[in-house]
């Protein structure tokens, strides 16, 4: 497989990790799993990220899912692995073995404990150098990190790291910073790197619009990613927001903090993606007013679908 590098466009969708009833790897699962997103027109698949339990797993595991799904794709659609933690000898340590092993380049978050705009940048210096010219995308998520990157931030560190390639940007409000930083590349002022968003694509139509290069999120329906990213890279803006506007109900239902996952996983195996909605604890667990709304939200999908044609 081909390296990641600052072309990268399209939907990388962000895998959940399935497991079985009693909770360990439902590897039988994370096959169908692959096969589907494929289906659906997944550009590359990230794995081990925020929501994929990364942190619930062990060491070994990480290793055993990433291998699997590796040698499932078989090279055809990049894999991006999330290797953030809070020692960068392990980072580099998981970024040497999923390289080694095939991924095309490693994701790393920042700890919460940056709060400078010279802690963010000498901390992905430490960064660089941890994961030795491995392709690396930056993950800008500070509602979940607590840490703010500004533009200028993000272009002196793509400026000191040549392995840069890549920001995930899933600020929000993030729209005039997303505008922002494609305002200097097209002005030749730094180099240009590939943007993909996250925030399970609430706001991917007016993101493309700003200069996005695509996803890089879940979504039980990660069609609906796939279908507004081609609509509109083909220029097709209206038809874009009209697939959007379809799905934003139950997009937006599930990118509530907390039970967000155990919705995405429900309706996964509601879907027969997963055998099962298990998520390792601790966990949000649904109840059965929620699996009304789930269920009151997705006819209503089916129904504006049918509509649209």
């Amino acid at each position: 497989m081909a390296l990641l590098n600052e072309t990268a466009n399209g939907v990388y969708v962000i895998a959940v990790t399935p497991f079985t009833e009693t909770g360990a790897l439902d590897l039988d699962s994370t096959d169908r799993m692959v096969d589907f997103y494929l289906e659906k027109g997944a550009t590359g698949l990230t794995l081990l990220g925020m929501m994929g339990e990364a942190p619930k797993l062990t060491a070994d595991e990480s290793r055993r899912l990433v291998r699997h799904v590796l040698k499932r794709t078989a090279g055809r659609v990049p894999i991006v692995v999330g290797v953030s933690g809070p020692g960068l000898a392990a980072m580099a340590e998981l970024t040497h073995a999923v390289m080694d092993d095939g991924a095309a380049g490693v994701m790393v978050a920042p700890p919460s404990s940056l709060r400078t705009d010279d802690q963010i940048v000498g901390y992905y210096d430490m960064v660089g150098e941890a994961i030795a010219g491995a392709p690396l995308v930056l993950q800008d998520f500070p509602l979940t990190t607590q840490v703010q990157f500004t533009p200028k931030v993000i272009l002196t560190i793509v400026e000191r790291l040549s392995n840069l390639v890549m920001l995930k940007h899933e600020d929000w409000p993030g729209l005039a910073k997303l505008s922002a930083l494609r305002a200097a590349s097209d002005a030749g002022k730094t180099r240009r790197i590939s943007i993909l968003v996250g925030n399970g694509g609430v706001f991917l139509p007016e993101e493309l619009s700003r200069g996005a290069d695509g996803a890089m999120t879940g979504f039980a329906y990660p069609e609906m990613m796939v279908d507004v990213w081609r609509a509109h890279t083909a220029g097709n803006i209206d038809r874009a927001h009209d697939l959007f506007d379809a799905y934003l109900p139950l997009a937006r239902y599930e990118q509530q903090p907390g039970p967000g996952l155990a919705i995405r996983k429900h309706v996964l195996a509601r879907r027969g993606v997963i055998a099962s909605a298990t998520l390792r604890k601790p966990s949000a667990v649904l109840s059965a007013a929620d699996i009304a709304d789930i269920e009151r939200l997705i006819a209503r999908q089916t129904r504006r679908l049918k509509e649209l044609g």
